[in-house]
């Protein structure tokens, strides 16, 4: 049986080849909310590959992470909308002037093609980097304080969500409550390793501390047993 807490369950979905990305959105369907799809899926196959995931029946989360000046990334969220994804990214770090271009663009394409708008997320600090990295790129201030900058930032200009690390969920929460959707990467089942990621957290706690959706991928997409892979994250969730 398929639960609200499954809903919350994105799985990253980046096989490079379309029939076998396919495949498995088939196996997992039942125990995720949403499927994935990045720039590897992407640079491949296209908004043709997009369309084809669809048919499997599950929403799509397109996690791009558009990045240019407003005119370039409104078109870009433009073309996301026709291609009918219910999900996708911009990098927060882009200001406030393309964010809004690209929540206006969103909103006004999907008002034209009579459906829904896809939910416009603001990525703030990437999962695989720490401190030191930002450091090295000449922000300054604390990861924490850069990532509620980044936050302010998304809700000022219209954004219904951020990504952010299970790190900074109880901090965003905190200051925001529910008027920001919490879409958290950086996810590992217990004893699962961290891989390139270096701000992680289990799924059950980073449920408990509030994120609204989880981004889980190689634990499912590389395990022997996808399916029962997914169910198992779907099972610990569901129970809280």
């Amino acid at each position: 049986m398929f639960s609200y807490s499954c809903k919350k369950l994105i799985c990253a979905v980046d096989k490079k080849d379309v029939q076998s990305a396919l495949d498995l959105c088939t196996q997992i369907k039942p125990s995720v909310g949403l499927i994935k799809l990045g720039l590897e899926f992407f640079t491949i196959n296209g908004p043709q590959g997009v369309s084809t995931i669809k048919e499997c029946g599950v929403p799509i989360f397109l996690d791009l992470k558009f990045y240019d000046i407003p005119n370039t990334v409104a078109q870009a969220v433009s073309s996301a909308v026709r291609v009918g994804v219910d999900m996708l990214t911009i990098h927060a770090s882009g200001g406030k002037d393309m964010m809004k271009a690209a929540s206006n663009a969103a909103k006004e394409v999907a008002a034209k093609l009579g459906i829904a708008p896809p939910m416009v997320l603001g990525v703030t600090v990437l999962t695989s980097m720490d401190i030191s990295d930002l450091s090295s790129i000449g922000v300054s201030r604390k990861l924490e304080d850069q990532v509620l900058s980044l936050a302010h930032l998304a809700k000022e200009s219209g954004l219904e969500g951020i990504v952010c690390s299970p790190l900074e969920i109880s901090l965003i929460k905190k200051e925001f409550g529910d008027s920001l959707k919490l879409i958290v990467p950086g996810i590992r089942p217990e004893g699962g390793g961290g891989d390139d990621q270096k701000r992680v957290m289990t799924p059950t706690q980073a449920i408990k501390n509030g994120a609204d959706f989880i981004v889980v991928g190689r634990p499912i997409t590389n395990a022997t047993n996808p399916a029962e892979a997914a169910q198992n994250i779907c099972n610990e969730i569901s129970v809280l």
